[in-house]
């Protein structure tokens, strides 16, 4: 009777069990039902914010070739217009900044977001802006100031005082202006610093004065050696023969006679002209027997008094 009365209780056991799994997929089935007929519900919603977020992409993307577009038309009018270089680029990046902005803010306000949000965003986000983005303004006003002003253009050639960067101006944009070196590196100096630094222009007038100091022994002929600089500057095409060449005794050193030569030439023809005189100085002076003494020390003995 036991063993009948544990089979029986058994089988209620596994009822329940039964009972209880019947029970949860019942509740699984409701809660699926549930989710269909809220996407169904949803359904329409979802593809109406799908097609509001294609059609976004698809604005951007229009919105975006006729920013370059428009980008194009000024570029071409400011050249026609014989504009400087600078204030192409400076121009092209602001306006493109600013019509990005516009496409964004003009998305944003057609497909759901209402402009008074947008505005009351921008309005409160302004001073936190302004105050994470003080060095960009900088930059952006050190921008305007170089243009204005102009303390070079494009294609000049300049030296920071400041820190001794140099190269060649390559790009001036809203923040950053980009300078090009000898060795073909690029240098990006923000318009801040370059508004409020001491900068040297080199390239700012076509003539430049090329001006080197060569020294001579003590024992070597002055006035010969001065002749021979003077033939070789009026004989060199770059120099400008119509402008002041000069050559003259600079100083006495320790260990030579320094001589000074001043000539002018092109801005453009500086380097070569100044690695070539140097050479030229330098086998002129061997072939005449003209020493360019190194730094030395000459000692004299005198001999002993028995």
């Amino acid at each position: 009777m036991f063993f009948i009365a544990e089979k029986v209780q058994n089988v209620q056991d596994v009822q329940d069990v039964l009972g209880d799994a019947v029970q949860s997929s019942e509740e699984v089935a409701q809660n699926v039902n549930q989710f269909v007929q809220w996407f169904q519900d949803q359904l329409p919603t979802l593809i109406a914010f799908g097609i509001r977020v294609i059609l976004a992409i698809v604005f951007f993307f229009i919105g975006r070739a006729v920013i370059h577009g428009i980008q194009k038309l000024v570029r071409h009018s400011m050249q026609r217009a014989n504009a400087d270089t600078g204030v192409i680029q400076f121009v092209d990046s602001f306006l493109k900044f600013g019509l990005y902005a516009l496409l964004l803010f003009t998305i944003a306000t057609k497909f759901g977001v209402e402009s008074s949000s947008v505005a009351a965003l921008i309005a409160s986000g302004g001073v936190a802006i302004g105050l994470a983005l003080q060095g960009s303004l900088s930059n952006f006003a050190g921008g305007v100031l170089i243009l204005l002003l102009k303390p070079f253009v494009v294609g000049d050639y300049i030296i920071v005082t400041n820190d001794g960067t140099e190269g060649t101006v390559k790009v001036i944009q809203i923040f950053y202006t980009k300078l090009t070196t000898v060795d073909n590196k690029t240098i990006v100096i923000p318009n801040g610093t370059l508004s409020n630094s001491s900068l040297t222009n080199v390239t700012a007038r076509p003539e430049r004065q090329l001006d080197l100091k060569v020294g001579i022994s003590y024992k070597a002929d002055l006035k010969h050696a001065k002749e021979l600089i003077e033939g070789l500057l009026k004989n060199n095409p770059a120099i400008i023969q119509d402008e002041d060449i000069k050559v003259f005794v600079d100083s006495l050193a320790e260990s030579a006679v320094i001589l000074g030569l001043r000539a002018w030439v092109k801005t453009e023809e500086y380097w070569a002209t100044r690695w070539e005189l140097l050479e030229n100085i330098k086998l002129t002076f061997d072939a005449e027997q003209i020493e360019i003494p190194y730094n030395q020390l000459t000692v004299h003995m005198g001999r002993e008094l028995e």
